[in-house]
């Protein structure tokens, strides 16, 4: 079963391959075109220079990809991306071939990791030098006192701080970069996306009763990284008593005839882009509950109003206030996000709920280019099963809001 998209002015997910693929030659331009996004929030910050670790940020400024997740604990390559002036991609010992190709970069260099397990003794020389050589390509790109640095060491902003530069955090512009898609560069999010439903088809025929939630899970695993995928960022699938409360990641445990299964995509897929939507589905031939059917209804529901509410020039505090009223058995179990925004994963913005807004929250606009996740969990404060739903979209440049996300809802479970 799918939504009655018309009914709230959302245009219907495309599957249209000119939509859903860059061509050859749209790749470079969305490249730097990315490049210039990030530039332009340098500049307007007058931020002579960011030196980037996080591998998806790496990935946004460059186009790079290179051992993703065993980079975002250990601070062994990274960018120097200045506000003008030459990219710079300090590439793993061994992969500085990695990169030659790439439009956005301007020359590649071998990495000085900045940590104690590949330096013991030398961490404090290896970062001095490190700082050396990163002051250098700032003096090259004009000068200026302020750097910004992320997910590297403290050592490393001391040594820069005493080289006379005032380090900022680069995550904020980053974060605005990000947040506005860039021509075509929705075409790679959807090229994810479609590659994510395949796989999540698989998983879907492979829950059965007597099936490990692992097994199950697995086989999203094999169908994405067979089509070019980058990893799975969490582990959230789960079934029966374990759907509730959320965030319990698949277990050994055997599936049940006639329970919920719920599972949230969080792939970083095709092109380093999020695919991100949940669905709950009921295991094995029989009809859902009465009890299924209600949680299910509540979360369909939860996540039609707050689509229905998304659209370009609505405050966050807006959003939050006109959001869906959970019923206060549900309250204490909500999602602790009505919506946030998606690109390589989850990103700026995030809209919590209102009662959470003055506490955890902040304000800002939904804006044409953002894409963004939309949010329910549904599970009683007394226990027993949840479902779990959310669905993927895109804040057009012409002001529609267009479904990204394609996956059918449980005919079983919304009645």
């Amino acid at each position: 079963m799918k939504m009655d998209l018309a009914a709230m002015n959302i245009l219907p997910p495309t599957h249209d391959p000119a939509a859903c693929e860059p061509s050859a030659d749209e790749i470079p331009r969305i490249l730097l075109d990315r490049l210039g996004r990030v530039r332009a929030e340098l500049a307007k910050r007058d931020i002579t220079a960011a030196v980037l670790f996080d591998p998806a940020h790496v990935r946004y400024a460059t186009g790079s990809r290179n051992m993703q997740v065993y980079s975002s604990r250990n601070p062994a390559r990274y960018a120097f991306v200045p506000a003008e002036g030459p990219v710079v991609l300090f590439e793993f010992s061994g992969c500085e071939h990695l990169a030659s190709h790439l439009p956005t970069v301007d020359e590649i260099r071998p990495a000085k990791a900045i940590s104690y397990y590949f330096n013991e003794k030398n961490t404090e020389a290896v970062t001095r030098a490190w700082a050396d050589e990163i002051a250098d390509l700032a003096r090259q790109c004009g000068g200026g006192e302020r750097i910004a640095i992320e997910s590297a060491t403290p050592q490393a902003a001391f040594e820069l701080q005493r080289r006379g530069y005032q380090v900022l955090d680069a995550q904020e512009p980053l974060e605005q970069a990000r947040a506005y898609k860039v021509p075509n560069e929705i075409k790679m999010v959807r090229s994810s996306l479609r590659a994510v439903e395949d796989g999540v088809r698989k998983l879907e025929a492979a829950i059965a009763p007597g099936v490990s939630e692992n097994a199950v899970w697995a086989k999203l695993h094999e169908h994405i990284i067979a089509t070019d995928a980058d990893f799975v960022e969490t582990r959230l699938m789960n079934s029966g008593p374990r759907t509730n409360p959320w965030f319990q990641e698949c277990s050994e445990r055997l599936i049940r005839d006639g329970e919920l299964v719920a599972l949230d995509t969080d792939v970083v897929g095709r092109y380093g882009y999020y695919a991100d939507f949940s669905r709950t589905f009921l295991c094995g031939d029989g009809r859902a509950s009465a009890s299924q059917r209600d949680l299910y209804q509540l979360a369909y529901e939860q996540i039609r109003t707050n689509m229905d509410n998304l659209k370009p020039g609505v405050t966050f505090k807006e959003y939050a206030e006109r959001a869906w009223r959970i019923p206060s058995a549900y309250r204490s179990r909500r999602y602790f996000a009505l919506a946030h925004g998606v690109g390589m994963n989850g990103e700026y913005p995030y809209i919590v709920h209102r009662e959470d807004i003055d506490d955890k929250g902040y304000d800002g606009v939904i804006e044409p280019g953002m894409t963004l996740c939309v949010e329910s969990f549904i599970g009683h404060e007394d226990g027993g099963e949840g479902v779990k739903l959310e669905e993927q979209l895109y804040v057009r440049d012409d002001g529609r809001v267009e479904l990204l996300s394609d996956y059918p809802f449980d005919p079983r479970l919304i009645g």
